[in-house]
C-alpha cells in the first residue's frame, strides 16, 4: 500500500487546501451546501493531481533514477511497472471526472461547467510542462505557479464565489516565490543532470526574482486585508499581516539552508513553520466568523 499512496504523492494534497480559501473569505465557510461542494471538489482535484504526478514519473523516469531523492519514486524504483502506473494514472482521471460529475448532481452547483474547464485546464497545462515547456525558463516556474493559482480559482468556480484581485496577486506572488526558490536550491545542490533548465539561469537571477515576489506578497497581502473583505468592519485582518511575515521568512530562511526547496517538504519538515501556519488558519477563521 505504501508504494501506491507514495506514487499518488498523497502527502502533496496538501496543496489542494488552497481550494478551500474562497469558500473560507468568502464567510460562507459553514454554509454546508458550499462546504460538501468544495469537499467534493477537493477529492476531484486530489484524483487528477495524482494522475498528473504518475504521468510525469513515467515522462521522467530516466532522469529520477539519477537522482538522490526521486530515485525512489516507485516507478523510478521499479517497484510500480510502467503498465501498472498508466493503468491507475488512466483511472484516476477517469475517477476525477466522475466525481466532478457527482458533485454537480448532489449540488447542482452553477459553478460546474467553468471548474471542470479549470480542472482540465490545470491537467493539459500540466501535461505540456511534462513534454517540454518545464525546460523552458521563467515558463516552468509560471506554470509551478498558475498549478496553485489554478487551485484557488477552482474553488471559487465551483461555489460561484468571487475571489478578489488581490487575493489572486497574493497568492500569484507567494507561488512565484516558491517558484523561484525551488529552482534556486535545486542549483546550489548541483542537480542540473536531472533538470535541465537549472542550465539556463544563474543564482543571482534566482534570489533576485525570489526575493522581488517575497515583497510583493507582503504588499499584496497587506492590501487584501484593508480592502479585500469589506464585509468585515474590524482590524483583525490587519493584525494576521504579523503571522503572515513570520510564515513567509522562516520559510524563506529554510529553504536558505539544507532544503531542496519542495514548498511541501519545507513546510512538513519544519515543525515551527506547520504550527505557526495552523495558528494563522485558525486566526483567519475567528477573525472572519467570530
Amino acid at each position: 500500500m505504501g508504494k501506491y499512496l507514495r506514487l499518488l504523492r498523497v502527502h502533496h494534497y496538501l496543496k489542494n487546501g488552497l481550494i478551500f480559501l474562497p469558500l473560507l473569505f468568502s464567510g460562507d465557510l459553514f454554509q454546508w451546501n458550499l462546504l460538501g461542494q468544495t469537499m467534493i471538489g477537493y477529492l476531484s482535484f486530489c484524483l487528477i493531481a495524482s494522475s498528473i504526478y504518475i504521468y510525469n514519473d513515467i515522462q521522467d523516469i530516466e532522469k529520477d533514477k539519477m537522482h538522490p531523492i526521486k530515485k525512489k519514486r516507485p516507478i523510478a524504483t521499479g517497484e510500480i511497472s510502467l503498465k501498472k502506473a498508466i493503468i491507475i494514472g488512466l483511472l484516476l482521471f477517469l475517477a476525477a471526472i466522475g466525481c466532478q460529475t457527482i458533485g454537480y448532481l448532489l449540488f447542482h452547483n452553477q459553478g460546474f461547467i467553468v471548474s471542470t474547464v479549470i480542472m482540465l485546464g490545470y491537467f493539459i497545462m500540466n501535461l505540456g510542462y511534462s513534454k517540454g515547456l518545464k525546460n523552458v525558463p521563467i515558463i516552468d516556474v509560471m506554470i509551478l505557479a498558475l498549478g496553485f493559482v489554478l487551485r484557488v480559482l477552482y474553488g471559487g468556480a465551483i461555489t460561484n464565489t468571487e475571489i478578489s484581485s488581490w487575493l489572486f496577486l497574493t497568492v500569484l506572488s507567494i507561488c512565484l516565490f516558491a517558484g523561484f526558490g525551488k529552482r534556486r536550491n535545486e542549483m546550489i545542490k548541483n542537480k542540473t543532470t536531472s533538470r535541465k533548465v537549472l542550465q539556463a539561469y544563474t543564482k543571482s537571477f534566482l534570489d533576485k526574482s525570489m526575493y522581488l515576489f517575497l515583497s510583493l506578497a507582503l504588499v499584496f497581502y497587506s492590501l487584501w486585508c484593508t480592502n479585500g473583505l469589506q464585509f468585515i468592519e474590524n482590524n483583525l485582518l490587519t493584525y494576521s499581516i504579523l503571522f503572515v511575515i513570520f510564515i513567509v521568512l522562516k520559510y524563506a530562511l529554510t529553504i536558505e539552508q539544507d532544503s531542496y526547496g519542495d514548498p511541501i517538504d519545507v513546510i512538513l519538515q519544519d515543525k515551527l513553520l506547520m504550527i505557526v501556519s495552523v495558528i494563522y488558519i485558525v486566526y483567519m477563521v475567528v477573525a472572519i466568523y467570530a
